[in-house]
């Protein structure tokens, strides 16, 4: 999925100092320009693509500040780390229940509404334990 260097807009800076707030995290400069990227929209974004869209709008900031400030924004819930393919991780903005399609060619994600899956029986969970949620993806490729 390209990037095309979003960057937000300077009205977005204090509507993203006050979701970090809302989620307990410090709003510093570069958090709050990472955020203003991230939540500009509900989109799927890798680290590497937020680094870059970065980078292209002339800020200096490192790869560890970025894993270091997206791994905080999940922890905190302002955000959703996924685990598609093994290969990265990607940063869902949407943290609302919902599910993925996987376009295998583009690599694109795609958000499903719980609603339009059906699970007709779950296995029953371990003694002691319960279901926290279910991660479904939907991997996709043209027909053949």
């Amino acid at each position: 999925m390209e990037l095309s260097a979003p960057s937000a807009a300077p009205s977005a800076s204090p509507r993203c100092e006050e979701r970090l707030s809302e989620c307990g995290i410090r709003p510093t400069a570069q958090r709050v320009r990472i955020a203003g990227l991230l939540l500009s929209a509900p989109q799927h974004l890798s680290a590497e693509q937020i680094l870059a869209s970065l980078r292209a709008a002339g800020a200096r900031v490192s790869k560890a500040t970025v894993y270091n400030t997206l791994n905080l924004f999940a922890a905190h819930g302002l955000i959703r780390q996924l685990s598609v393919d093994g290969s990265r991780a990607w940063f869902d903005s949407n943290v609302e229940p919902h599910y993925h399609f996987h376009d295998l060619e583009s690599g694109a994600l795609i958000d499903v509404p719980v609603p339009a899956v059906a699970f007709s029986r779950l296995p029953s969970p371990p003694p002691g334990t319960e279901v926290a949620g279910i991660d479904l993806v939907i991997r996709l490729r043209k027909k053949m």
